[in-house]
């Protein structure tokens, strides 16, 4: 009996197995984003039992989200060189041993390498990985797919929220730690999901491929402790990453990495400083965690229906515009925020802040795999949460300095809103940029040549002129009597 390769194919397959895919990254996304989320819900209570300030407890979310975002790329490198199943069982070990041994901190020392490091280690790994996955096996459903998966931020947050306020009352921030740290562990289960896949995309630089295979063998035949093992073995990696980091020099990327920072800046801070703002304008604390949830439950429908709305032909060529107006939403929710403080007012902000974060955490991906194509898109995606890691590690605590230095959290929200709005202006300016010297080049082509026409596909020109000409003389030609073609 013929074996049968279930990892080819020739093109994404956009349905089939690649909806299993889609489950088991809405199940990470559950495990890790919204775990994440919910840490903030053990933030009073951290205060309380260690008698910090709010500037000492927030680096324990803060931590937790920069090493999750900063070893994403090892995520990635861990995925293309090993496995997608290796990398993220691993993750899910690690991330369980995390939250296990937190639960038994004497200190928010011990809660900074526990929860915070180890658990955002086994979080990396399992993050950036699944959602690569997911745009391998999807092309033309790209943008509902990633906004299915994606969803499981919110629906997880919208569940875990209250479960995890209803853990700290019956058994205390301890055992709600051990419980969440056996949850986390289903993580394992997801990776045994990602079934990997080859694309015809994959083989598109078949000589850089070659030299690498080439190396490998050459390796495996000579001692390991000749002299030139280790000048080959620099050689194959240095070829290795080069192949897969080449989009580091495309300007469209770059754009898009700096506007990520100012981004990753202003959208942490909110999700440490609901629940204790909400606390401080007199909510209470079953309240403050109900708007953790409509944050989550809103964020779900934000990540489906703009997944679905930009899959729509009208919007299906306009993701980049999509996202910039989602973020600069997000920051203008911010500037309004200082204004609400009453919970009938804080209502509708979880509503429409939660919506446009969905929108624009789905479309991530999304605009990234425009930019970079699928076949960097792990690699691509390892940076571009690589670089939420420095501004998720110190946008809590300098909020939390605000707010220790002025008595009120007004600076903190507006230092995140105008920060958001200027990543989105900084991509509209780009854009902007980018199309004005397009057409300039398109009118001096013309200029040069007044019979050349320029259709224009994407980032491609095609010229027609010429072609039309040859064959309408091609044509007149064969009219022509005593014509034979040779």
């Amino acid at each position: 009996m013929a074996k049968v390769n279930r990892t080819r194919s020739t093109s994404p397959p956009d349905g089939g197995w690649g909806w299993m895919i889609v489950a088991g990254c809405f199940l990470v996304t559950i495990c890790t984003r919204a775990v994440t989320r919910c840490i903030s819900i053990f933030f009073v209570e951290f205060q309380t039992y260690f008698t910090q300030d709010y500037a000492q407890t927030a680096w324990i979310h803060s931590i937790v989200d920069c090493v999750t975002m900063l070893c994403a790329p090892l995520g990635s490198v861990v995925s293309n060189h090993l496995s997608c199943q290796v990398g993220i069982m691993l993750g899910g070990l690690l991330a369980s041993t995390g939250f296990i041994l937190g639960s038994f901190a004497t200190s928010l020392k011990h809660l900074y390498l526990t929860l915070g490091v180890l658990t955002g280690l086994g979080f990396a790994l399992c993050y950036s990985p699944a959602i690569a996955m997911v745009g391998k096996y999807f092309n033309r459903r790209k943008a509902l797919a990633y906004g299915i998966a994606m969803s499981g931020s919110g629906i997880g947050t919208f569940i875990l929220a209250p479960v995890v306020q209803l853990l700290i009352e019956q058994f205390s921030w301890r055992g709600a730690l051990l419980i969440l740290g056996g949850f986390v562990l289903n993580l394992c289960v997801c990776g045994a999901l990602m079934r990997p896949i080859t694309l015809k995309e994959d083989h598109a630089t078949p000589e850089q491929n070659y030299v690498c295979r080439t190396q490998k063998e050459d390796l495996k035949r000579v001692s390991p402790y000749s002299s030139l093992t280790k000048e080959w073995a620099q050689t194959c990696l240095c070829c290795c990453l080069q192949q897969e980091y080449r989009f580091l020099l495309m300007s469209d990327f770059v754009v898009l990495a700096i506007s990520v920072l100012f981004m990753a800046y202003g959208c942490s801070p909110l999700f440490v400083y609901l629940v204790p703002y909400a606390l401080s304008v007199g909510v209470s604390h079953q309240q403050a965690a109900f708007l953790m949830s409509i944050l989550g439950v809103i964020d779900i429908i934000g990540n489906i229906t703009f997944g679905w709305l930009t899959n729509r032909r009208c919007l299906k060529n306009y993701h980049y515009i999509c996202y910039l107006f989602a973020v600069g939403m997000d920051g203008f929710c911010y500037l309004c925020l200082p204004m609400l403080q009453s919970l009938p007012l804080l209502v509708p902000f979880s509503c429409t802040f939660g919506y446009f974060d969905g929108a624009y955490v789905t479309l991530i991906p999304v605009v990234t795999a425009e930019i970079v194509g699928t076949t960097s898109l792990s690699s691509a995606l390892g940076v571009v949460y690589f670089l939420h890691a420095v501004p998720y590690l110190v946008s809590p605590p300098i909020a939390g300095w605000l707010v220790d230095t002025t008595g009120s959290y007004t600076a903190a929200f507006l230092l995140c809103g105008f920060s958001m709005i200027f990543s989105s202006v900084l991509l509209g300016f780009a854009r902007l940029v980018k199309r004005m010297r397009k057409t300039q080049l398109q009118f001096i082509a013309k200029e040069s040549d007044p019979k050349l026409q320029l259709w224009t596909n994407g980032a491609v020109a095609y010229s027609v002129t010429r072609e039309l000409d040859q064959k309408h003389g091609e044509s007149v030609a064969t009219a022509m009597p005593g014509y034979s073609p040779t």
